[in-house]
């Protein structure tokens, strides 16, 4: 069986070996990839993006199934042209990832079906935007319309920041044309519960907690996550069973009764306020880290729960009861300025998951090509084990331009 991952991080890493783990024994491709998912599926010099070429190459090499990770692809329409040529594709389609390219169409949407969530105003106009946070308290929530790469969210705590955030984003288009939404801010522990999702069939994913400030402590900017673990002993099974029936099952069969139904991963950024559990954000994929550190637990064939969802049918998984942790190893000067190039050495000598975020190949030596390098992610039969094993496997690699959060996991044992 021929598979195709499009992707090139992380996440795209991740479902590469889950999928290697099939007893199906796939030959798998992954476009563009990496170094790192080059030791485990043939790397196709196709972006993302390039709809067209990723169809043709899934039509010349007998592709039977193809996984989308990044939200861009789906953005730019993969799924539907896929779709269109008879092909076999997880993922949904670019109406139904509205869900996450408009933070605006996410929260009329959970107006509309009674789904737990902030509450919010959305506006285009620089002054009317300003008006309105004048008037509310702080500190507040702005929230960029579109895409923009898990960094067009900020929580402003003074009017100055508000305005140069408003600025940034409706005068000077910092992310390019769009509008704000402007959300109240909610206090709580932030988890992530993903779910398979086709049609109105869902299967949730274990729930993870990702870590998205820079620095130890919850310190420093927001980056695109540093860390992430599984599973969360402040999550009840009472919390859980609430979240999947009032906030992931509405949802789901919100988008079929709005004829936009979702198929692939509906991810729900949740947290669990005073007030209890609601939403704070959804993606309309895998979460990047939390990928990494959820399908290492999947026990069954991760090529039939993909297919069977992209067929529509109910899926199913099993999933291992071991705890994971991941560490993100980054560039220092990351999420502003950083360099790339430095050599990296000694992974060889880790003994663990070791995902590939931002690598290459550079005259047959391993060095940094982006602002997350690599993830140790560790599993054992307690999360504080895991959080060791990580620890320990991570001084094993040898770089001079990396940094990483030594307190991945520490929220679980308050």
């Amino acid at each position: 069986m021929n598979v195709l991952v499009i992707g090139s991080g992380g996440r795209e890493h991740a479902i590469v070996e889950a999928l290697s783990r099939s007893p199906k024994n796939p030959k798998i491709y992954c476009a563009p990839g990496n170094a790192g998912i080059a030791q485990l599926a043939e790397c196709v010099a196709i972006k993302d993006t390039e709809v067209e070429k990723l169809v043709e190459f899934a039509k010349a090499n007998n592709v039977e199934l193809t996984v989308v990770g990044p939200e861009a692809a789906l953005a730019a329409g993969v799924v539907d042209r896929f779709q269109q040529e008879g092909l076999l594709i997880f993922g949904p389609t670019k109406a139904a990832a509205e869900i996450e390219a408009s933070k605006d169409f996410a929260k009329r949407l959970m107006v509309k079906y009674d789904v737990p969530t902030a509450a919010y105003a959305t506006f285009s106009d620089f002054d009317e935007a300003m008006a309105y946070v004048r008037q509310g308290s702080l500190p507040t929530v702005l929230k960029y319309d579109g895409l923009a790469a898990g960094k067009g969210v900020v929580i402003a705590t003074t009017m100055e920041e508000a305005e140069a955030t408003l600025r940034d984003m409706l005068l000077d288009t910092k992310f390019g044309e769009g509008r704000v939404v402007v959300e109240e801010f909610l206090t709580g522990e932030e988890f992530s519960l993903m779910c398979f999702v086709a049609g109105n069939k869902i299967c949730a994913m274990p729930v993870a907690q990702d870590h998205k400030r820079a620095y130890d402590n919850d310190e420093g900017p927001n980056t695109g996550g540093m860390g992430a673990y599984t599973e969360l002993p402040f999550i009840t099974a009472e919390d859980h069973a609430y979240a999947m029936k009032n906030i992931m099952q509405r949802v789901a069969d919100a988008m079929v009764a709005e004829g936009t139904p979702f198929s692939g991963v509906l991810y729900g950024g949740l947290m669990k306020t005073p007030n209890g559990i609601k939403v704070i954000e959804f993606n309309a994929r895998f979460g990047d880290p939390e990928t990494e550190v959820v399908l290492p637990r999947l026990v069954s064939d991760a090529v039939d729960v993909f297919s069977a969802v992209a067929r529509g049918e109910q899926p199913e998984a099993e999933w291992s009861k071991e705890a994971t942790l991941g560490i993100v190893l980054a560039s220092k000067g990351y999420p502003g300025n950083y360099d790339k190039g430095f050599a990296i050495r000694g992974t060889e000598r880790v003994e663990c998951k070791l995902y590939h975020m931002g690598t290459q190949l550079k005259d047959g030596e391993l060095v940094t090509a982006g602002g997350r390098v690599m993830f140790v992610v560790a599993s054992a039969p307690t999360l504080r084990e895991a959080q060791l094993k990580a620890r320990e496997e991570i001084s094993k690699i040898e770089c001079d331009n990396l940094f990483h959060r030594t307190d991945i996991g520490n929220k679980a044992f308050r």
